[in-house]
């Protein structure tokens, strides 16, 4: 019919809709922790003015390195950017065919395979999965500025790093670097790997920033970093020295990325800035490619040099080409709806920052006055000690904790379910719609070639819908389905019946739905029955029930309806289903299982 097998667009209202309730559901639920967290501060300050102030010997502790503050405070606005990114409304259906397949579309098998696997999960579960990376980056961006040192701020970095690495491997699969084409223009080795690499020098002692030498390891890793980028541009036959696309050539590479870019929704003013671009690469291709070798090279070498002078003009120099190629060949990296960060530039800018920095804002060195160990009969008010700085950034770096939390435990446990979600279904074909009528009656012969009534099956809850025994498309799907939702009835199963009456006006022998259910695999379903009856019978069902068959003169298939029906115990329609399975593809085939599971165990409850 028509409209079958329509894929489901990024914009879909019913997705979209249960994403945006999902997100003010958890957001709630943050609303909660974090009251409980002031609730909880607003106690113990209490407690601490009733007892009075506490003597402390520790000496005030010395303010947080400059380069480390910068580092985390710049890195936990951009998590917190991310975050935002993740709550566009194209992010369930959009990541996986806009964003994770194309990533790894030039990689090799096992790279594509491996992203396969968090594909399928986000395509089983596009509404859990895409607001878990929703409060997960809030969680871990708000964690990195709320503490500013000690183990909460340590644990923030190790928290970057961990999730860094999630979205390099399966979102970037792996930076491209594996693919051909690899180019720091266009963002390699992917923008997830500053982030880890930030999350590493957070979770460091922060004794390790007391020196200038972690700043002088950050800027010689930069720098080799980018005189390998230097050398790879300058690659002859990987088609950066072309400025023109010719056929039959690898040439022009980076002109077609600019000119793909332009393509992207976006204001005029950039898409025409990129345009212009284009043109000029075009033209003066191998000049451009030229200055870019050049600038990695002098850059990696004034960063290898770690010595300040170089490094601050490196740093300067390297913030611009940073931004240039941002805007110029990234597009800003996060339009078109379905952008997750702004790409690699800024987070690369701010590395080098952080390295210059950390060679010139080295910290004085202050010897803490230790307080002595607390007596056991003080232990009981240990929390006259701590000051309402320490409790205020405690408590914040717990609820952000929570808020990670929010995002990180729904999606583990959808990782763990194989079966897709049936919101799936419901954005294919549309809620179930809830009715009360009377059942049709029927005598039908089963494949077993038993006379089967409708009146005989009374005491139990039917799930009915009607098959094309020939079908190898669409019908072996729904089938599937059908199999699928009794195992998800566990221990109801027995007061089931899973029902399916012939489509096809041909091919009526109980013989052609025995071949279909060894083909399906559904002989050893117990409470499994397909139905079928000569034409005129057959027909008579098919118009009680509205289901309608369209073929063509002498016999050729065209198309049918894809319907089903829950009916109660007592034999009486409560619940009427579309069954087109959409798309047709594993990641969505056992969406409309878990719908009809849903509206069985709601029949068997009011029977």
């Amino acid at each position: 019919m028509q409209g079958m097998n329509t894929p489901l667009e990024a914009n879909n209202p019913t997705v979209v809709t249960a994403f945006h309730h999902e997100l003010l559901m958890q957001g709630l639920l943050i609303l909660v922790i974090v009251a409980l967290a002031g609730a909880v501060y607003a106690v113990l300050q209490a407690l601490r003015a009733s007892t009075g102030p506490g003597e402390s010997s520790a000496a005030p502790a010395p303010p947080e390195p400059a380069a480390r503050r910068f580092l985390r405070i710049s890195f936990g606005a951009l998590w917190i950017f991310d975050g935002l990114l993740q709550g566009q409304s194209s992010m369930p259906l959009g990541m996986v065919p806009q964003v994770i397949d194309p990533a790894g579309v030039s990689s090799p098998a096992w790279v594509r395979h491996l992203d396969g696997t968090i594909a399928t999960v986000w395509s089983n579960h596009p509404v859990t999965a895409a607001s878990a990376a929703v409060w997960i980056q809030l969680g871990i961006g708000i964690w990195l500025l709320a503490a500013p040192r000690g183990n909460w701020s340590r644990l923030a970095g190790t928290a970057s790093v961990l999730w860094g690495l999630n979205v390099w491997v399966f979102g970037e699969a792996f930076g491209g670097i594996f693919a051909p084409g690899l180019s720091w223009l266009f963002g390699a080795p992917g923008a997830a790997v500053f982030y880890c690499f930030a999350g590493v020098l957070i979770a460091l002692p922060e004794s390790a920033w007391q020196t200038v030498r972690l700043g002088r390891v950050v800027l010689r890793t930069i720098g080799v970093f980018l005189i390998g980028m230097a050398v790879l541009q300058a690659w002859p036959g990987r088609g950066f020295w072309q400025g023109e696309v010719h056929s039959g050539s690898s040439g022009g590479a980076l002109t077609s990325m600019v000119r793909e870019m332009s393509q992207t929704p976006q204001p005029h003013v950039l898409s025409a800035s990129l345009s212009s671009f284009a043109e000029l690469l075009a033209a003066h291709g191998w000049a451009v490619n030229l200055f870019v070798v050049v600038a990695l090279a002098l850059l990696g070498a004034a960063f290898v040099s770690a010595r300040p002078a170089f490094v601050r003009v490196a740093a300067v120099a390297g913030t611009l080409l940073c931004l240039a190629d941002w805007v110029f060949v990234q597009d800003l990296g996060f339009l078109g709806g379905v952008g997750t960060d702004p790409n690699s530039m800024i987070p690369t800018a701010l590395i080098f920052l952080c390295g210059y920095l950390a060679i010139t804002r080295v910290p004085v060195v202050v010897t803490a006055k230790h307080p002595a160990p607390l007596r056991a009969r003080e232990l009981g008010a240990w929390f006259e000690r701590l000051s309402p700085a320490y409790l205020s950034r405690s408590l914040a770096a717990l609820a952000a904790l929570s808020i990670t939390l929010v995002g990180a435990i729904p999606m583990a446990v959808a990782a763990a379910e194989p079966n897709a979600d049936s919101i799936i279904a419901q954005a294919i074909d549309g809620s179930p719609n809830e009715v009360t009528l009377p059942a049709k009656p029927f005598t039908l012969t089963d494949q077993y070639g038993r006379r089967i009534s409708l009146s005989g099956l009374r005491g139990k809850t039917i799930a009915l819908t009607f098959l094309d025994d020939v079908c190898t498309s669409d019908c072996p799907i729904i089938a599937q389905e059908f199999r699928l939702a009794d195992d998800m009835l566990g221990r109801d199963a027995h007061r089931v019946e899973m029902v399916a009456v012939n489509l096809n006006p041909l091919y009526l022998s109980p013989d052609y739905l025995s071949a279909f259910d060894r083909q399906e695999h559904l002989e050893g379903l117990p409470n499994w029955l397909y139905l079928t009856a000569p034409l005129a019978q057959l027909q008579r069902v098919w118009a009680a029930y509205g289901a309608s068959v369209q073929y063509a003169r002498g016999g050729a298939m065209i198309a049918h309806s894809e319907s089903a029906d829950v009916i109660d115990a007592e034999g009486r329609i409560r619940y009427i289903f579309d069954t087109d399975p959409g798309p047709g593809t594993a990641e969505t085939k056992s969406s409309f299982a878990g719908t009809l599971a849903d509206a069985l165990k709601s029949a068997l409850r009011t029977s």
